[in-house]
């Protein structure tokens, strides 16, 4: 159970104005019911003014009636309705001035026993800086032959809850981590398993794709089907009394007939070059 504000006023009112025994008082105050019978004789407390806990929101009339009734059960203190605000500390842990000479040795045993833990986890836990701990790591520290391995809960510069806190956020970073080093592996693997597939694909569509055979020309011009063509060509040309060339013959005249036209010119060129000089 949660203290009360206000202990000793709280059991003055509660003893000035309800019927409930000391026990019950002093469990709910978290005092001795000695005390409270001193308080309720007027030896102790004298003075002090009572401390509603009703207006205050401590207990209810309810809760008072329903022990009043009962000596042997116990007052509950009522649920705040108002949530207290967390307090949040900045910055790295203050240390006594009396254990700073033990942080060294702190900051040993942590980097031996928990690696996992970051620098500004063991930073923000003894109350030190990045530097010395790199220091000490790296065995380049001032002091590092007079620095021994110890607690630092047994040091009492850091608690059981805090250090314990720590540690299992450290472990699940390091599983973080692990997990995503092994999922790029695997994207990895996979990705070059497909290309791999794709390049065995590609070559496999060049090895089954027909090749078109080349021909050289000299067996083209054997081939039976242009022989058949040629005797078809010849046997029409025959039958229609000319030669398959005929066509051809226009355009190309024969050597002889050429030669024969040339001399022709010569001659002529050489008969109007004598009556020129005659």
């Amino acid at each position: 159970m949660s203290q009360v504000l206000m202990p000793k006023a709280t059991a003055v009112w509660l003893i000035d104005n309800t019927t409930l025994t000391f026990d019950q008082i002093s469990n709910f105050c978290g005092l001795h019911p000695l005390e409270v019978q001193s308080i309720a004789d007027g030896e102790v407390a004298i003075g002090i003014v009572g401390y509603d806990p009703i207006t205050n929101g401590q207990i209810t009339q309810e809760e008072i009636d329903r022990c009043s009734n009962d000596p042997n059960t116990n007052l509950e203190i009522a649920e705040a309705k108002v949530p207290r605000p967390i307090s949040r500390t900045r910055g790295p842990r203050y240390t006594p001035v009396a254990r700073r000479q033990d942080r060294p040795d702190a900051i040993e045993w942590l980097l031996h026993n928990f690696p996992e833990l970051s620098d500004g986890q063991i930073s923000k836990l003894i109350g030190t800086t990045k530097q010395t701990i790199n220091s000490i790591r790296d065995r380049t520290h001032w002091n590092i032959s007079n620095i021994k391995r110890q607690d630092p809960v047994a040091l009492e510069l850091v608690s059981r809850e805090d250090l314990t806190l720590a540690i299992e956020k450290a472990k699940r970073n390091a599983e973080r981590l692990e997990k995503t080093k092994t999922k790029t592996k695997n994207l990895k693997e996979e990705t070059f398993d497909d290309s791999t597939e794709n390049l065995h694909l590609n070559t496999e569509t060049e090895v089954s794709t027909p090749q078109t055979e080349v021909i050289p020309p000299t067996e083209a011009l054997d081939s039976e089907p242009l022989k058949e063509k040629n005797k078809q060509l010849k046997g029409s040309s025959q039958t229609e009394g000319q030669s398959p060339f005929s066509v051809l013959e226009k355009f190309f005249p024969e050597k002889e007939e050429t030669e024969q036209k040339e001399e022709s010119e010569v001659k002529n060129l050489d008969r109007d070059s004598e009556q020129k000089q005659g």
